[in-house]
């Protein structure tokens, strides 16, 4: 619960921190590169302790939480504002998501997500759980690279400069691969203590990896 709840929050505040565009040793970066690595990280230690199901209904509900959030977000920017309000234009900006931008983002982190926990869990069963660091950082560059592949071409595409592209993808992937090694001495900490105390280490032997099955968790 506690996981579903701080993966939800992750990709909310992903979702309005896109909104600033930072530098970052003169690299051109959106801000939610602070905290979306964060929700694999957490996708990683789901996926490792209570395997691919957990994962899959993880992922769901943050994808239902995401697209409250950006529904409610867009329905208040839709609303009139107040005839002493004066900064329409920067609610606008924030909570104004272009419908284009909405849905490359929610295809992107479905097709990523999915990416990252099936690549831990095959891996799982195919080293008989050993290798997790390898693991963990492999299925961050699968689900990582296909988010970006999908995510800037469809929303950005057509605005930001052609040759720019590929250039702003690799340094996404690159660095959020980065924050996953950086973090890793403490994700395999998280991972020992949870596998510990919750008494559980799921291996998927015979899972069924569709994933429209949400609530399938047996």
């Amino acid at each position: 619960m506690l996981f579903s709840i701080l993966f939800c929050v992750c990709l909310i505040a992903a979702n309005t921190l896109e909104t600033k565009q930072i530098s970052v040793l003169g690299i051109s970066l959106t801000g939610g590169l602070i905290v979306f690595p964060i929700s694999y990280i957490i996708n990683d230690c789901v996926c490792e302790v209570w395997g691919f199901q957990k994962a899959r209904l993880l992922i769901w509900t943050g994808f239902a939480m995401n697209f409250f959030f950006v529904a409610m977000g867009a329905l208040c920017d839709w609303i009139p504002g107040a005839p002493y309000w004066t900064n329409e234009a920067g609610f606008h900006a924030i909570f104004g998501l272009a419908p284009r931008v909405a849905a490359a983002s929610f295809v992107a982190f479905i097709v990523g997500s999915f990416a990252n926990a099936y690549v831990m869990s095959k891996m799982k069963l195919r080293d008989g759980g050993r290798h997790f660091s390898w693991r963990a950082i492999l299925s961050t560059i699968a689900g990582e690279s296909l988010d970006s592949l999908i995510f800037f071409p469809l929303a950005l595409g057509g605005v930001v400069p052609t040759p720019e592209l590929p250039k702003l993808m690799l340094w996404q992937v690159v660095l959020k691969t980065l924050y996953e090694v950086i973090a890793l001495p403490i994700t395999i900490r998280v991972v020992k203590k949870l596998k510990q105390h919750e008494g559980e280490d799921v291996y998927d032997n015979g899972v069924n990896y569709s994933i429209w099955k949400i609530f399938s968790l047996q």
